[in-house]
């Protein structure tokens, strides 16, 4: 890799991940906004969130079988294409369908970026693969925290939805230079020279099947709830926003001293035990009130921080084989779970705030209604039961995410004690 300039290509690869994560921050920041302007009810606007999640997934695993073909430069310059028109797309939107498009737009080159900066991260760095795949998805929460406060920071001072979505292009503009000027490594799979039958006969291994598996749960876990703090606890804190703020708080500080984690208690260690804290953090989230839940938001943040870079290292280290396609899979398992989960969860807020509502009451009606009449006093109650009750029904997931991980640690260290080689273990 004589010609490749590793760090800058490193650089690159967090800048267009952060425009990946201000996406997600921004939308959860004015998806109340948006919902209002453009009349929205719940179950439109986790269809609407949804899409990004669905075209992530379409986008990562199209990636993962082409980007050894065409390299991880033409992927990258198609992702830059897509979040510019996603961008404008959301700026000008008209209605539903608008940022339906959009938002499938981002969607797609999001995963986009994913597909080919996974790969490319792991083939910069073959000896540290784990911790700089921690250090490089630092940058999704990084994005969320800034994300987050600009909407907070533009809309205390007036500035509508649309100025505050416009941020989003000037990371854009500079990603997609940077990227054009820079040669490319080959994939790392191509470079070992492991088959692409190699490859498949990897990707259907037990083990990554169990990985791929426990993806859809830490994916949620982690996504969804932080996609939809704002709606879920807006009627619970005045300060739902700055949850998901300060959880993405705790990502970022969690993930920025990544190596000493890892090396300590093993990439199943740590999965195990931000199983653990998720499950922690969900509960509390879902129970408490006032300013003693914002505890919850740190042990929550806690619990989330490694999970989706831990899950690609561990897949990066210990199936090597499975090459970029692996890589993809598993990152494409996680958003397609919660583009369905989201969608599912939308239409359940939605229930139970009928069930809450007065026999035969109209949902949309209610939603209409001037602020401090006895209809929009009824919909607020039944907006603080809601929210913390979706939390409530999303908590069996990283309860059962503990005792998986759990069983893979326990495997994880049998294999140590019995001397099982990377190499082996990587054709199982």
């Amino acid at each position: 890799m004589q010609n490749i300039q590793r760090s800058k290509l490193f650089w690159a690869s967090c800048l267009a991940l952060l425009v990946t994560s201000l996406s997600f921050g921004i939308r959860a920041g004015i998806l109340n906004q948006l919902g209002v302007e453009f009349q929205l009810n719940a179950s439109e606007l986790s269809t609407i969130t949804a899409t990004a999640f669905w075209g992530f997934p379409l986008a990562i695993v199209v990636g993962g079988f082409v980007v050894d073909a065409i390299g991880m430069k033409r992927l990258l310059v198609a992702a830059f294409i897509l979040h510019l028109t996603g961008i404008l797309l959301t700026i000008f939107a008209q209605g539903y369908w608008t940022l339906f498009l959009s938002t499938l737009c981002v969607g797609l080159a999001n995963g986009t970026v994913e597909a080919a900066c996974n790969p490319l991260v792991a083939t910069l760095y073959p000896e540290n693969k784990t911790t700089r795949l921690n250090y490089f998805h630092l940058w999704f929460p990084g994005g969320a925290v800034i994300g987050t406060l600009l909407v907070v920071f533009f809309t205390n001072l007036g500035i509508g939805w649309q100025i505050q979505v416009a941020v989003m292009l000037i990371p854009t503009v500079i990603y997609g230079f940077l990227f054009s000027k820079l040669e490319f490594p080959v994939t790392e799979r191509v470079a070992s020279g492991y088959t692409t039958r190699d490859m498949y006969k990897a990707v259907l291994s037990p083990l990554f099947l169990f990985m791929f598996i426990c993806m859809f749960g830490t994916a949620i876990t982690e996504l969804f709830t932080g996609q939809w703090i704002d709606v879920l606890l807006r009627n619970v804190t005045d300060n739902a926003l700055l949850i998901l703020t300060l959880t993405a708080g705790v990502q970022v500080l969690g993930r920025a001293f990544a190596e000493p984690v890892v090396h300590k208690f093993s990439p199943s260690g740590v999965l195990f035990l931000s199983a653990v804290l998720s499950a922690l953090g969900l509960y509390l989230l879902s129970t408490l009130t006032g300013n003693s839940i914002f505890l919850a938001a740190i042990v929550f943040g806690l619990g989330v921080t490694y999970f989706w870079p831990t899950m690609i290292g561990f897949v990066a280290e210990n199936i090597p084989k499975s090459g970029a396609l692996g890589l993809n899979l598993v990152g494409g398992a996680g958003m397609f779970a919660v583009s369905i989960y989201t969608m599912f969860m939308g239409n359940f807020y939605d229930r139970i705030l009928a069930e809450r509502l007065p026999a035969g009451a109209n949902l949309e009606e209610y939603a209409k209604a001037a602020p401090g009449t006895e209809m929009a006093n009824a919909l607020d109650n039944a907006k603080n039961l809601a929210g913390p009750e979706v939390l409530q029904a999303t908590l069996i997931i990283p309860i059962i995410l503990a005792f998986a991980f759990g069983g893979l640690f326990l495997y994880m260290r049998s294999r140590k004690k019995k001397g099982v080689n990377d190499s082996r273990y990587a054709a199982a």
